[in-house]
């Protein structure tokens, strides 16, 4: 199995500050985002990003985590560790690593709609393009075009290794 790296961990912060700023840009009036983060590299990113936007930006970034089963999410409803009062008239940044088919993606967008929220946007670190389900990105690291045998690992288990692979 060949493995490229088409991100290293110098790049992967290239993206995730730029996507802060372009978050910052859109957000500039709210005094309170809510960054979540679904459960495994989705919410490494959201980490990273709410680091970024509190170094750049006065304005309150709250961090929380959606956990769902990737490969059946209608099986089980999704978990969020944010009350609903947290969402009342609140701006949301729903973050993954990978957009695919956005399958996982349109199940957290499902759940968060049940919310009273101002606004919601999503960010992804890689979109693939290769969409089952209605939904994209709004703000994208970068934009691959893969074939549908390849696949992308995103790799965060060592700091300052971080990389993202085509395989």
């Amino acid at each position: 199995m060949q493995k490229t790296k088409i991100l290293d961990a110098t790049q992967i912060n290239q993206k995730i500050n730029r996507m802060a700023y372009q978050i910052y840009e859109n957000n500039f009036k709210e005094k309170e985002l809510l960054i979540v983060g679904i459960e495994g590299n989705g919410y490494k990113v959201a980490e990273r990003l709410v680091t970024v936007l509190n170094s750049i930006s006065g304005i309150k970034s709250k961090l929380g985590k959606i956990s769902l089963n990737k490969e059946n999410p209608w099986l089980e409803e999704p978990k969020i560790d944010f009350s609903q009062k947290d969402f009342e008239n609140k701006s949301i940044i729903l973050v993954d690593d990978v957009l695919n088919s956005g399958k996982t993606l349109i199940y957290a967008v499902k759940l968060l709609l049940s919310k009273p929220v101002k606004q919601l946007h999503t960010l992804v670190l890689v979109d693939r393009s290769h969409r089952r389900f209605p939904v994209k990105a709004d703000f994208v690291g970068l934009s691959l075009s893969t074939t549908l045998q390849e696949r992308i690992d995103t790799d965060f288990s060592k700091k300052g290794k971080e990389a993202v692979y085509l395989i």
